[in-house]
């Protein structure tokens, strides 16, 4: 982005929950020449003034809700990312006063709303972007190139992992804010949307009909050990040997419970900095086998994209860490992918020959694509491309309508066609 001479963009955001106060915001206080937070919205007052005091927000700029926010606050842009069931309203505001909008996925978990939606995004001339951030990883992007190139001629179908990560599983979708799809989504929408989002980007054309099976299989009251009690720091007989016992939190485990965010949640939650009596007092101390989680653990979706063209999408929580794999497969050769590690692997099938390509790992989210995505929407600011995001948030929403299809189908065990999306 040149910001030669340009005052930063003054932002305001909509929700001070981990994906706006972590992973877009804090591009303010790395770049404060290009960004400035000047306006938060967050119901959670312990969240609200932590925000605040992070991003230098003065009291009159910091409001409960986002209708006192939209109405009286100037700002150039927004981001949106409250709460899964509560983007509509803000979103369709945010577009009434022609605001530049960078709107956290998924956009709404209603299947009515998303419909709607896909008329009016498609018709916005105002920089828009749904926060489909693996479009802006190096990884990813790596990937669209080669096929753009034509490395490994027609591309027939796509295999394709959300491997979710055990701990991950433990800590958003079985303790945490997604558990239910009530009052949130089905986790096929909130945890791959933008999963959907990037299997149409690839193959370039709009999927046909899909069909999709999954269920809940571990995370259940009847699969508990024996004697687990309701919370992990009530005397759990495995406690040493579980490994989504809440312990783990505290940095005691080699493994992805480390993960920081994850502890900065329940420190957020517990609205304390002891993180061990927030996991004693709050949700994410609990047993995963005695929670009121209802989302699946395991999920598959079989697509057929236009011109006879296959993907498959599997999600399942039971790996070792979050990471995305996979696998293109064209008529001259295949290409395999591991996005975390940033590792691709090119066979070509006339000549035998193995390309590696070993790509800088990024220190920011989802490989990068957090950080790629804030610097696009202040890009997009300064030089739209109008129709460019159109046909991007028309791919998403489509994904999200794939997603809702998607949850159909395992529930009453069917094949959807599109033309029901």
């Amino acid at each position: 982005m040149n910001t030669t001479n340009k005052k930063p963009v003054k932002i305001a955001v909509i929700g001070a929950g981990s994906r706006g106060t972590y992973a877009y915001a804090p591009h303010a206080l790395k770049y404060p020449d290009q960004m400035q937070i000047t306006a938060v919205a967050e119901p959670n007052e312990y969240r609200r003034k932590k925000f605040a005091e992070m991003y230098n927000i003065p009291e009159e700029n910091q409001f409960v809700s986002w209708e006192p926010l939209l109405e009286n606050h100037n700002c150039d842009g927004v981001i949106i990312s409250n709460q899964d069931a509560d983007h509509f309203d803000p979103l369709l505001k945010s577009m009434e006063l022609g605001l530049s909008i960078l709107m956290e996925k998924p956009v709404t978990n209603n299947r009515g709303e998303a419909r709607e939606l896909l008329k009016k995004i498609e018709a916005y001339d105002k920089p828009l972007l749904i926060c489909h951030v693996l479009r802006y990883t190096d990884f990813f992007m790596e990937l669209k190139k080669l096929l753009d190139e034509n490395a490994i001629g027609e591309l027939i179908s796509i295999q394709h992992n959300e491997n979710v990560g055990h701990f991950h599983q433990a800590h958003s979708f079985v303790r945490g804010h997604w558990r239910k799809t009530e009052g949130s989504s089905p986790m096929i929408l909130a945890k791959c949307c933008h999963d959907l989002d990037i299997l149409n980007w690839l193959n370039g054309t709009d999927c046909k009909k899909l069909s999709s099976f999954g269920s809940l299989t571990n995370f259940r009251k009847d699969k508990a050990p024996e004697g687990a009690p309701e919370r992990c720091f009530d005397g759990c007989p495995v406690e040493k040997t579980c490994p989504y016992s809440a312990y783990r939190y505290l940095g005691k485990a080699d493994d992805e419970s480390n993960i920081p965010t994850f502890a900065q949640v329940v420190r957020d939650h517990g609205e304390t900095d002891d993180l061990e009596a927030a996991l004693k007092s709050g949700p994410y101390g609990r047993c995963v086998y005695h929670c009121d989680n209802d989302v699946v653990d395991n999920q598959v979706v079989i697509m057929e994209y236009e011109g006879g063209k296959t993907a498959s999408l599997i999600m399942s929580a039971f790996n070792d860490r979050t990471g995305r794999t996979v696998k293109l497969m064209g008529v001259n050769g295949e290409i395999r992918g591991y996005m975390e590690k940033n590792e691709i692997e090119i066979t070509d099938f006339r000549t035998g020959a193995v390309k590696n390509i070993n790509l800088k790992v990024s220190e920011s989210g989802h490989g990068g694509g957090d950080e790629g995505m804030i610097m696009e929407f202040l890009s997009q600011i300064e030089n739209p491309d109008i129709q460019g995001m159109q046909r991007g948030n028309r791919q998403g929403l489509l994904g999200h309508l794939m997603a809702f299809a998607a949850e159909e189908s395992r529930l009453t065990n069917s094949v959807i066609m599109d033309s029901q999306f």
